[in-house]
C-alpha cells in the first residue's frame, strides 16, 4: 500500500497553520517590543526565548495528555481546534495594546495557546500514518508547515507603511484569518477517529510490528536496546539543532561584519533547496532506510558549514550559495525522518508523549546554542569561530546516529497490484 496524499495533505493543514504563526510572531513581536514599547535588544530576546522555554515543559505535557484523551472527534482535534482559536483571538489583540503589562499578559496566553496544541497536530501524522510511510508523510506535513510561512512573508511585504515600516494590525489580522481557514479546511475534512482506525487496520494487514507486538506484551516499556536508541536519537537531535540553529540565529551578523555582505538570499537559498528535497527525500528514506538517509544529510550539512569556514570576504558570492543549498538539502533529510524515528519506537497509545520528547529536544538546543555560540565568539574577540562550531556539533550528531539500532522502517514491497492501490480512498 502507498502513503494517502490527499489525507497527509488535509492533516498537514494543523501544521500549516503552526507556522503561519510562528511566521508571524517572529517577524511581529520583536519590532512591536522594540519600536512600540522602546525595549532593549537584551530584554526583548529574552522575551523571544520564552516560546522555546515554555516548550522544554509544555510540549511533552500536552502530548502526553492527548495521548490520553478519548472522544468523538479523536485525541487530538480537540486540543488543536481549543489551541487554535485561543491563539487568534489574543494574537489579534497584540498590535492593540499600549500597557507593557496587558501585553505581555496577553502574549503569554497566545504562547500557552499554541504549546497546547503543536505536539498534538504534529502527533497526527503518525496517528493516522503507518510506520513505514511516515517519513513521506512528514515530507508532506513540512511542505504544508512551510507553504503557511511563505504565505505570511507575502503579508509582510503587503502590509508595509509609506515607511517601510510593518503595519502591524492588519498583518496580525491576515495571519489569523489565514490560520483561521486552514482550521475550517481541517476540521470539515479530517476524521481523526476512523483514520487511525484505517491505519491501525493497515498496520495490522500490511506491516506487522514485531517489536511493538513485544511492547505489549510485556507492558509497553522500552527494552534496553530500544531506550539506548531514543536515548541517541534525541542526542542527535539535540546536537544538529546546536549546529543548525547556531547559524541561522547568527548568520545575518556574520554575514555583514565578516563576509561584508547581504545574507537575505542566502537563506532563500537554503529553503528554496530543502523545500524541493523534502518529497524525493522522503521516497528515498523508504527505500533505503531513514538512519543511512539521515547519515547522508547529516554528511551534507557538515561538509557545507566546514567548507563555509574558509568563505571570507572577497570570496565568490556563489560559493556560499551553493553551500547554503547543500545546507538546505543537508537540514530537509534530517529533518524529514529525524522525528519518524522518534515516534517510530512509541505505541499507538504514546505517539504524543514521544513527539514531546522530540521537541524538548530540539527546543533546548535552540535555547542554548545562541548563548554557547556567542560565549565562544566572544572569547575569540571575532564571529570566526561560528562554522567551525556548527561544523563540531553537527560531526557529534553524526556520531551519535552511528550507533541508533532502533527506529527505522522500511515498508515491504507489494505482494500484487490490489496491495498497492490498498489505502488510497478516502
Amino acid at each position: 500500500m502507498k502513503l494517502n496524499y490527499k489525507r497527509t495533505i488535509l492533516v498537514g493543514f494543523a501544521f500549516f497553520l503552526i507556522m503561519a504563526f510562528w511566521q508571524a510572531y517572529d517577524k511581529a513581536i520583536p519590532l512591536i517590543l522594540v519600536d512600540k514599547f522602546g525595549m532593549s535588544h537584551t530584554l526583548s530576546g529574552f522575551i523571544m526565548a520564552l516560546d522555546n522555554i515554555l516548550a522544554l515543559f509544555m510540549l511533552p505535557l500536552f502530548g502526553s495528555l492527548s495521548d490520553k484523551t478519548n472522544t468523538k472527534f479523536g485525541r487530538r482535534t480537540p486540543f488543536i481546534v481549543c489551541g487554535t482559536i485561543v491563539a487568534i483571538i489574543s494574537f489579534i489583540f497584540i498590535p492593540l495594546i499600549n500597557s507593557i503589562w496587558l501585553f505581555m499578559i496577553v502574549l503569554l496566553i497566545t504562547l500557552i495557546a499554541m504549546a497546547t496544541f503543536r505536539s498534538p497536530a504534529v502527533a497526527l501524522m503518525p496517528d493516522v500514518t503507518c510506520k513505514p510511510h511516515r517519513s513521506k508523510g512528514n515530507a508532506v506535513i513540512n511542505l504544508m508547515g512551510t507553504a503557511g510561512g511563505i504565505i505570511v512573508l507575502v503579508f509582510g511585504m503587503i502590509f508595509k507603511k509609506q515607511t517601510e515600516e510593518l503595519n502591524f494590525f492588519p498583518y496580525i489580522l491576515a495571519t489569523c484569518a489565514l490560520m483561521l481557514a486552514a482550521l475550517i479546511i481541517f476540521v470539515l475534512t479530517v476524521k481523526e477517529k476512523k483514520w487511525a482506525e484505517d491505519m491501525r487496520i493497515d498496520t495490522e494487514k500490511y506491516f506487522p510490528d514485531k517489536e511493538t507486538e513485544e511492547r505489549e506484551e510485556v507492558g509497553g516499556k522500552l527494552t534496553k536496546s530500544q531506550l539506548s536508541s531514543l536515548i541517541l536519537i534525541l542526542a542527535s537531535v539535540a546536537l544538529w539543532y546546536m549546529g543548525y540553529n547556531a547559524v541561522t540565529s547568527k548568520y545575518s551578523v556574520y554575514a555583514k561584519n565578516v563576509l561584508h555582505q547581504s545574507y537575505d538570499l542566502t537563506l532563500m537559498i537554503a529553503q528554496g533547496a530543502a523545500i524541493i528535497t523534502y518529497i524525493p527525500v522522503g521516497m528515498i528514506a523508504s527505500k533505503i532506510g531513514r538512519r543511512k538517509t539521515i547519515l547522508a544529510g547529516v554528511a551534507l550539512l557538515a561538509t557545507a558549514f566546514l567548507s563555509a569556514s574558509f568563505i571570507r570576504s572577497g570570496s565568490p558570492t556563489f560559493v556560499m550559495y551553493i553551500l547554503f543549498a547543500v545546507a538546505g538539502i543537508g537540514w530537509a533529510t534530517i529533518n524529514v525522518n529525524s522525528f519518524p524515528m522518534v515516534v517510530e519506537l512509541s505505541k499507538n497509545s504514546d505517539i504524543g508523549k514521544y513527539t514531546g520528547f522530540y521537541y524538548t529536544a530540539s527546543m533546548a538546543a535552540q535555547i542554548a546554542t545562541p548563548i554557547l555560540s556567542g560565549a565562544v565568539m566572544d572569547l575569540a574577540g571575532n564571529m570566526y569561530p561560528l562554522f567551525p562550531y556548527a561544523t563540531i556539533f553537527v560531526i557529534g550528531s553524526f556520531i551519535t546516529m552511528l550507533f541508533v539500532k532502533h527506529g527505522d522502517s522500511k515498508p515491504e514491497a507489494p505482494k500484487d497490484k490490489l496491495e498497492m492501490l490498498a489505502g488510497a480512498d478516502d
